[in-house]
């Protein structure tokens, strides 16, 4: 069973946008995959850089990333992205997986990165 975990804007969304994470999260633990959700670690008023800290080592206990909508926009979800695609960890948006039964995952199309840091 593949370990996704989910990467997306939280900061200065409201109620560190915890709703579309939940929901992620729900919505593909249904599907049989096994989520590391980070909205479900902290709190929204936690410091953004032990936040990011806590994250990226749950990270690296997945085998996949799964961004939600807005990604791009987010400095801590972007750096997920890099570090995952740095080490050769596929990234998915969360429309393609969801779109995808776990054992065609693989056969989903992957983000086309040139992030800026």
């Amino acid at each position: 069973m593949k370990r996704i975990y989910l990467s997306g804007p939280m900061t200065g969304l409201p109620h560190g946008n915890r709703p579309a994470f939940l929901e992620a999260a729900r919505s593909l633990r249904a599907r049989g995959f096994q989520v590391i959700n980070p909205a479900e670690y902290g709190s929204p008023e936690d410091d953004w850089f032990a936040a990011m800290r806590r994250d990226i080592r749950m990270l690296m206990d997945a085998d996949a990333v799964v961004t939600l909508p807005g990604w791009e926009r987010s400095r801590g979800a972007r750096l997920e992205v890099y570090v995952a695609s740095q080490l050769n960890m596929p990234v998915y948006t969360l429309t393609a997986c969801l779109r995808s039964a776990e054992e065609d995952l693989a056969k989903a199309p992957a983000i086309q990165l040139s992030l800026e840091l």
